[in-house]
């Protein structure tokens, strides 16, 4: 495993002293080789082994007897893939463009990955918490610690085990920064998870439906690109209104750097440092959520990629990461007893979510001629080629305010959208089924207009692979156009 450049300290071997056993290390190796001999044969998408096929129907019957619904899409999988690539229970081999939403940053069988989860079994425990922790959960938050201080103030950690236990212990802090104030601003068509609490403050009424709404959200219209510096002349002025109509009663402000269910929308940096800048001249928290962006964007931290690290108080992580969690400034510190959790997260996740973050760090991921930056690129170059083939699959896409969009992808990094048939909720959702029966796995994001989104494994993924990924978008179109 790559060094840690957090700490001098090797917490691993410390933590796990068999890791370095000659016996052990040769048992691992010999694991790690024969799965990727094993894994060898993933080369390109297959379809179903019509054999198999009764038999994963009789899992998904039991899933969804289990679930009390059928899953959105028939994915089961053997456990089995390579980088991009995933087996499924009736054969099949699909390229993963989602990725468990931006989780499975290394893909399938990845054999850093795999290396160390076979380390981290070596852990006494299988899930480690706050009261009694190993010492091998601290070289990631160093990692993160150790990054995040290069460009910011954010100076701790606190890791738990989902990202919307992140946020919640965000919001948490800044409430007890502020005395309790009631209110929060976020964006339109943020995403903050599924709590009770988050479900209130993120911006879809789907998500809430049913639920009591006691938390109050005032909200911002996110960026333009249409109206350009007006947008961000009207989003501050609305700003100012709250804070005005509401003095001292807003505990923080929270953003999503690019949205993530909204859209995959994005913002230039002057948008986000003068909505900052005036909530910290009126006392409010700026929180900012990673939970997607960590790791996607041209670098680690999606603020660092802006330049906005001097303008930040907490910051939360997850996803790719493995572990959640979330930073924040010494200014921010809470008090003891407010966060805490039986589970912070599992010993895999600590050992695989910091090799991850190392080998992307190692591998060039990040800077603007970083493997990122030109993922994304190869991906607007593959659908700008697949508008001139087809023109016809990729009418003026309309927006909820009769506005013409242009272009049919944005995004940034490895998060990547694009939107054929005009954004219409039908076609795209008929879409996302034909691309998983032609072998490409994808999820929506946005609304009026939908679109198809795309979060590769880029610590796995070879760009040039989008070529044959593209091919089975291009047979997916056409189905949904037959129809």
């Amino acid at each position: 495993m790559v060094q840690s450049t957090a700490t001098e300290t090797d917490w691993t071997r410390i933590a796990s002293p068999l890791c370095e056993d000659a016996v052990v290390r040769a048992a691992i190796n010999q694991i790690v080789s024969r799965l990727e001999a094993d894994a060898a044969e993933f080369v390109h998408e297959r379809p179903a082994d019509p054999s198999r096929i009764a038999e994963r129907d009789a899992l998904l019957q039991r899933l969804a007897d289990v679930r009390g619904r059928t899953a959105f899409y028939p994915y089961l999988s053997t456990g089995r893939g390579r980088g991009a690539l995933v087996e499924l229970v009736d054969g099949s081999v699909k390229w993963d463009m989602i990725c468990g939403i931006g989780v499975y940053m290394m893909g399938h069988a990845h054999p850093v990955a795999a290396r160390a989860a076979l380390e981290s079994s070596l852990s006494n425990v299988c899930m480690q918490g706050n009261l009694q922790t190993n010492a091998d959960a601290l070289p990631i938050a160093e990692l993160l610690i150790h990054e995040a201080k290069k460009r910011s103030a954010l100076k701790y950690c606190f890791v738990t085990n989902s990202g919307c236990m992140a946020n919640e212990n965000a919001l948490k802090i800044c409430q007890q920064k502020t005395n309790a104030a009631p209110r929060v601003i976020a964006f339109r068509d943020c995403f903050m998870g599924r709590s009770t609490t988050m479900a209130q403050l993120g911006d879809g009424p789907a998500y809430r439906q049913g639920l009591v709404l006691n938390t109050q959200v005032d909200y911002l219209p996110f960026y333009d690109h249409a109206l350009g510096e007006a947008s961000t002349a009207n989003t501050v002025s609305l700003l100012r209104e709250y804070l005005h109509r509401y003095p001292k009663q807003h505990s923080c402000i929270v953003m999503e750097l690019v949205q993530g269910e909204g859209g995959l929308n994005t913002a230039p940096r002057t948008f986000f440092a003068t909505i900052m800048e005036l909530c910290r001249e009126s006392g409010v928290p700026v929180w900012v959520d990673e939970v997607q962006t960590f790791g996607r964007t041209e670098a680690l931290f999606a603020w660092d990629w802006l330049g906005l690290g001097d303008l930040i108080d907490v910051c939360t992580i997850g996803k790719m990461s493995q572990v959640c969690g979330c930073l924040y400034s010494e200014a921010m510190a809470p008090k003891p007893g407010l966060m805490s959790g039986t589970f912070t997260a599992s010993s895999s996740a600590f050992h695989v979510g910091r090799a991850t973050v190392e080998h992307l760090i190692a591998n060039g991921a990040y800077g603007a001629n970083g493997s990122n930056a030109k993922l994304h690129a190869a991906f607007r170059s593959e659908v700008d080629a697949l508008v001139l083939r087809h023109p016809e699959w990729f009418p003026p896409i309309i927006d909820a305010n009769g506005r013409t969009q242009s272009g049919f992808s944005g995004g940034v990094g490895g998060m990547c959208r694009w939107s054929p048939f005009g954004g219409d909720k039908a076609k795209i959702d008929g879409l996302i089924k034909a691309l998983f029966e032609c072998g490409v796995l994808a999820f929506t994001c946005g609304h009026d207009p939908y679109h198809v989104r795309f979060l590769p494994p880029i610590g796995a993924f070879d760009r040039s692979q989008f070529a044959r990924v593209f091919a089975c978008v291009e047979k997916a179109c056409a189905m949904v156009a037959a129809k």
